[in-house]
């Protein structure tokens, strides 16, 4: 039984298997609305949005999407990470780090791409770094003619 289901049951005390659900078991993710605080670490698979506040650790495999009105006072790392409200921590992303124009980060970004859009504020070092080689890219190279000599 789900989280959501358990709660369900534990609240009017009956057990029921069709308890309404906020995500479908195709979707994994959580989500901090507004309004809520949280204080600790998240990690696991799966995408995580958060609109209120939120202080410690993220370590997910999925998108972290900063909601506009958002703050956040924590190291990230994840595939994906999308700013819209204040970061304050190192954020690390496998893919790409996006800046949207009500974006404010302090901290460090390492990322295989930037994008910040105009109006979107950063403060701190940023480390863009390619993806390693891989071995069929490198001999790709080696297979081209060399320059002829006239």
């Amino acid at each position: 039984m789900s989280f959501l289901g358990s709660l369900v049951r534990y609240f009017d005390g009956r057990e029921r298997d069709t308890a309404p659900r906020l995500l479908s078991s195709s979707q994994q993710g959580g989500a901090l609305g507004a309004g809520l605080v949280f204080k600790g670490e998240v990690s696991g698979e799966g995408d995580l949005f958060i609109a209120g506040s939120f202080e410690g650790e993220i370590n997910v495999n999925g998108t972290v999407r900063v909601g506009d009105e958002a703050e956040v006072e924590a190291n990230i790392s994840a595939a994906m990470i999308v700013i819209g409200g204040v970061v304050r921590g190192n954020v690390s992303a496998s893919t790409h780090v996006e800046m949207l124009a009500s974006g404010t980060l302090t901290g460090t970004v390492r990322s295989g791409s930037l994008v910040a859009a105009e109006g979107a504020s950063l403060r701190g070092e940023v480390w863009v770094e390619r993806p390693a080689r891989t071995a069929k890219s490198e001999s790709h190279f080696d297979a081209l003619p060399s320059a002829s000599r006239a």
